[in-house]
């Protein structure tokens, strides 16, 4: 299961049409979505426009593709309240800036113009070691070019801790899908002891991975959902 089957299935089972994904790169994702209201926000996406017009061939929902080339920051002071006057949204992506900062504005901002059934999904939330957890400085300085998940997950902690009008937890599949809906916290609130969620270490995650994430096992997303497997997209 990986976030192309979580939110494929979601929008085929749930009805759901008006889809945002921040942080697109190459498309890998954003181009595959069946959907004719889609729009991405990258600053630098990694595709061409002949990607594009390739891979409308293949799916032809993309012909109504809105791309906007900036920051997630800027695309939400400058375009979100216009763009989504009239019709909200109903199913999210979110995979751009893996920090903590980056990651907690992008969910807060969403959430302003997520219609009141919609879903965020937020990838990268369960990181498995201390390198793939590394701070972006760390992750360029050493030119890694492995998996880097970055402090994601403290933004799940922070929304866990502090919000009492969302439901929040991660599954545990692709690196950690993050799920935020409007409504009663089905949850209780993580206790901490020490320093500021900025402040905790890969190690603090570890030991209290799961109260801290809400971490559940990948099927756990039909039931919460009453969804039915489906074939793989």
């Amino acid at each position: 299961m990986d976030r192309l089957y979580v939110i494929q299935t979601l929008m085929k089972q749930r009805k759901l049409k008006n889809y945002l994904e921040i942080g697109v790169f190459n498309g890998h994702v954003f181009f595959r979505i069946q959907s004719s209201f889609k729009v991405a926000v990258d600053p630098e996406p990694n595709f061409t426009v002949y990607r594009k017009i390739g891979k409308t061939v293949f799916n032809p929902s993309n012909f109504f593709n809105q791309y906007f080339q900036k920051t997630s920051d800027a695309f939400f002071i400058e375009d979100a309240c216009s763009l989504y006057k009239n019709r909200q949204i109903e199913i999210a992506l979110i995979d751009g800036m893996h920090e903590y900062s980056y990651a907690l504005r992008d969910i807060e901002n969403t959430l302003d113009h997520l219609s009141d059934d919609g879903i965020i999904i937020v990838h990268d939330c369960n990181p498995r070691n201390r390198e793939h957890a590394c701070s972006f400085k760390e992750y360029k300085d050493r030119n890694f070019t492995g998996i880097w998940n970055g402090d994601v997950w403290k933004a799940i902690v922070h929304l866990r801790a502090h919000r009492d009008d969302i439901n929040v937890f991660v599954l545990d599949c692709d690196h950690g899908l993050g799920i935020i809906q409007k409504g009663k916290p089905r949850h209780h609130k993580p206790k901490f002891n020490g320093p500021d969620i900025a402040s905790f270490t890969f190690e603090d995650l570890d030991s209290n991975r799961e109260e801290w994430l809400g971490l559940k096992p990948a099927n756990y997303f039909y039931d919460h959902f009453s969804l039915y497997p489906s074939a793989q997209w």
